[in-house]
């Protein structure tokens, strides 16, 4: 926005508070938008028969890559922004997308077909981490700034801080059940069918080994 627009718009009698909207963006716009990629995600998994292929170890490390990613988002909607919390966001976006490339690499070897359509689903799934922690160092620069300093004049610097102005209960309630909904059942389920696909082949694979060594009738 220009120093006109704000200007115009100061004018008239129209007050805009680019914190508050961009936390409601943030609470209300990216956070609900994340489970959509995460359960199209889990779609291509089914489609490409995920159980057959790479199996348990592949959605083993799905459900990292969603703690890595789910453990920070957990602690900014209850705590305060704070050199602790931001240098947890940030070790948490870091190890997430290395966890990514592991997880791709161990799709591709295990000879599971990896579309560009899916290609294209993890895209949003590693660039929205990016951009929601991008957001909050904006809104929280002076908490950047005493993060670079080390903490160093920050009494609460490298301690957990319960909000002073906490989210509403119904907020949260709604938070868990999309997460209860798009990412525990639907992941929970590939887990449960990958475990079971792999005890199969396990006991084929040993009734095979039975009757290759039972002696042969002659």
């Amino acid at each position: 926005m220009s120093r006109d627009q704000a200007a115009e718009i100061s004018a008239a009698g129209v007050r805009v508070d680019v914190g508050d909207m961009t936390t409601r963006y943030l609470l209300y716009g990216l956070l609900p938008s994340w489970f959509v990629p995460g359960l199209a995600d889990w779609v291509m998994h089914r489609r490409s028969r995920i159980e057959d292929t790479a199996g348990t170890k592949e959605t083993l490390i799905h459900s990292l890559m969603m703690a890595e990613v789910g453990i920070p988002i957990a602690l900014t909607l209850r705590y305060e922004v704070n050199p602790l919390l931001l240098t947890v966001q940030l070790g948490g976006a870091a190890v997430h997308e290395a966890t990514a490339l592991w997880d791709v690499r161990t799709a591709v070897r295990s000879d599971r077909e990896v579309t560009p359509l899916e290609q294209h689903i993890h895209s949003f799934l590693e660039s929205l981490p990016f951009g929601a922690l991008s957001a909050l160092m904006c809104l929280h620069a002076d908490q950047v700034g005493a993060l670079l300093r080390g903490g160093r004049g920050h009494r609460d610097a490298w301690r957990l801080v319960p909000r002073r102005r906490p989210l509403s209960p119904g907020y949260l309630a709604g938070i868990a059940a999309a997460i209860g909904t798009c990412v525990a059942l639907p992941y929970g389920e590939e887990l449960v069918r990958c475990v079971r696909a792999g005890r199969r082949n396990k006991k084929r694979a040993t009734a095979d080994e039975a009757d290759w060594h039972a002696p042969k009738g002659r």
